[in-house]
């Protein structure tokens, strides 16, 4: 079930939602460091890491699931938002170089419907980042943030969703390490947390985020043929037979 945009809002104008803001946001463009020239999509509710490319990028577009509704966006100039339908995106094939998908996977019916309408609009050289619930990790559990809502995944439910819909991983992290409480002293430390859990690799970081690129070829799998012996099928009627019917015909 897809989380109402006014939660989804409320949560990022709190202390823990601009916790989660910054960190996910941080490695998000680390990864896009620069999209000069480039289009530019969040889908689902992306807008609190879009805001850094939009005096950068050709073009910045926010894409809301219509069950969960849709805010204005930026709050200031001509809107950039819109409420779609996730399976039928109004955009044509190989449109957009970046496309960025926040909660939108996890609390999506169809899944694969999603990941296909991202395969088809974007370009053949560009990228997808996924930011999705981990299904190890602290926030998952906890419903009082939007990252504990939907189906969260483990890596290798990534993995194998990523291989069915044609996309290659190109780069996977985990994010979000401290505790998702509204405690003075955690958010305090929550870069200290952070640091440690990058650093060391560790795993239950609160979600993972995998940046892929699209397959242009479904692969092949190559079939083992196997010889059966068919069994010699002896005529109905003797060869005289045969002859007697075709003197009378």
């Amino acid at each position: 079930m897809a989380i109402d945009v006014v939660d989804l809002r409320q949560f990022y104008n709190q202390p823990l939602g601009r916790v989660a803001q910054r960190f996910i946001g941080r490695i998000v463009r680390q990864r896009w460091h620069n999209c000069a020239g480039l289009s530019v999509l969040g889908l689902g509710f992306a807008t609190p890491y879009l805001g850094v490319y939009r005096d950068e990028a050709v073009r910045v577009l926010a894409f809301m699931p219509a069950e969960q509704g849709v805010v204005n966006w930026p709050d200031e100039g001509v809107s950039s938002s819109a409420l779609v339908d996730v399976g039928q995106l109004p955009l044509p094939d190989s449109s957009m170089d970046r496309i960025l998908v926040v909660h939108a996977l996890e609390v999506s019916d169809q899944p694969h419907t999603l990941l296909s309408e991202v395969w088809r609009v974007l370009v053949p050289n560009g990228r997808a980042l996924f930011v999705i619930p981990n299904r190890a990790g602290m926030w998952a559990r906890f419903e009082s943030t939007p990252f504990g809502e939907g189906l969260p995944f483990s890596r290798g439910q990534l993995r194998k969703l990523m291989r069915e819909t044609l996309f290659t991983p190109l780069f996977e992290k985990e994010a979000l390490y401290v505790p998702p409480f509204e405690r003075q002293f955690l958010l305090q430390a929550a870069p200290a947390f952070e640091r440690l859990g990058g650093r060391l690799a560790l795993p239950g970081g609160g979600v993972h985020i995998v940046e892929a690129t699209k397959q242009l070829y479904r692969p092949v799998g190559t079939k083992r043929l196997i010889e059966r012996a068919v069994p010699r099928l002896n005529p109905a009627l003797p060869a005289a037979g045969y002859d007697h019917i075709l003197e009378k015909s």
